[in-house]
């Protein structure tokens, strides 16, 4: 089920309150990883994105932050062209069995991120609202297709949407 944020009381924050209730109430040696994995799916080829991605962190408590190439074949690309997500178009995350796609994403990540570090405090003001993350996450999709552009990328294009190879 893809979600797409509204209100304070949205999926995404249901979703962040109960994942923060599980790390709280199962409390863990620090020796031993988290079992849990949340799985973020984006273009690696877009450097700013790689950047964001490999910055980002999730509270140890929530899980481990898996990064998957969306130009790479696997299950979770498969999921997400399933479902007609376009993934030029928007990050996908992935917690337990709950999708998130673009703003919902990045509004996700920050709720579930880790106060660790100036970018990740930076991340958590901008994109703790549903309403600023949907104003500045298609803002941010317009840069990463202009700077793939100018690098001369192709469209990941896992729709397979005719002429649209090309950003």
């Amino acid at each position: 089920m893809v979600t797409l944020s509204e209100t304070s009381d949205s999926p995404v924050h249901r979703a962040a309150a109960h994942a923060m209730a599980f790390a709280m109430s199962t409390p863990m040696p620090p020796s031993i990883p988290p079992s849990r994995k949340i799985w973020l799916l984006y273009d690696t080829a877009c450097p700013a994105c790689d950047h964001y991605c490999h910055l980002v962190r999730i509270r140890e408590s929530v899980g481990e932050l898996v990064l998957v190439d969306a130009r790479e074949p696997g299950a979770l690309l498969d999921e997400v062209t399933a479902l007609g997500l376009d993934i030029d178009q928007g990050m996908v995350l992935k917690v337990d069995e709950q999708l998130y796609y673009g703003a919902d994403a990045i509004h996700a990540l920050a709720l579930l991120g880790s106060n660790s570090g100036l970018f990740n405090r930076l991340n958590y003001h901008m994109f703790r609202s549903p309403r600023l993350a949907r104003v500045l996450y298609p803002v941010l999709r317009s840069c990463r297709n202009l700077l793939l552009k100018l690098l001369r990328k192709t469209r990941i294009n896992n729709l397979d949407q005719p002429g649209n190879d090309r950003f």
